[in-house]
């Protein structure tokens, strides 16, 4: 990924949060027929390796896990806040005029040669835990176990796990840092008017950076 200096993101405790946060992951392989995509919830293990090791599965209808147990690297994508920045939130536009439509975001991306794995105590132990992160926040967490033996059983000879140690990590944090001061409140000011949880989320991620 192309990070100009002043957006680069070195921070790994950042990185994961991200992850964390956003762990709807684009994994991307190269297959037999070229580059193979597909959209899948990760788990992250921070502490399996120097940046951590991603785990995940998808369907055994789906050819990418073909791509995936051949050993090459792949690239999983995770995305956090954006937003369109129009020239016109900036005070110095006023001045000089000099000012362009942008865009500000975050992204993260881990790279590794995964590894693909179908037996049912490992892909059980995997489920469990991306429902405990994802159903944790629930009133009335469901668990595996509210489900009937038989019918998991079904669903675990559907599906492929995989674990990505990822052996490269970058991340972007493009939240408008090569702006001035003044520009920066500008742009905040504008994001904080508008009535998406996503703009909010990124006047909150501005404000952070130094």
């Amino acid at each position: 990924m192309y990070i100009p200096a002043a957006f680069r993101q070195h921070d790994l405790s950042q990185l994961h949060g991200l992850i964390r946060q956003q762990p709807l992951a684009t994994l991307i392989s190269q297959g037999g027929e070229g580059l193979q995509a597909c959209h899948l919830p990760l788990w992250l293990a921070a502490d399996e390796g120097a940046y951590g090791t991603l785990y995940g599965h998808c369907a055994r209808a789906n050819p990418q896990w073909h791509a995936l147990a051949k050993g090459g690297e792949s690239l999983a994508i995770f995305t956090g806040a954006d937003a369109y920045i129009s020239p016109t939130w900036y005070p110095s536009k006023a001045e000089h005029g000099k000012a362009v439509p942008t865009w500000d975001y975050q992204s993260v991306h881990a790279y590794g040669q995964a590894e693909v794995f179908d037996d049912a105590e490992r892909l059980l132990q995997l489920l469990g835990r991306l429902t405990e992160q994802h159903e944790s926040p629930q009133p009335q967490p469901w668990t595996i176990a509210d489900a009937p033996p038989e019918y998991i059983e079904q669903m675990l000879r559907a599906i492929v796990g995989f674990s990505l140690p990822i052996q490269r990590l970058e991340g972007q944090w493009k939240l408008s840092q090569n702006r001035s001061a003044a520009d920066r409140a500008g742009v905040q000011q504008a994001l904080s008017a508008r009535p998406d949880a996503g703009a909010r989320d990124l006047v909150e991620q501005i404000k952070r950076m130094p």
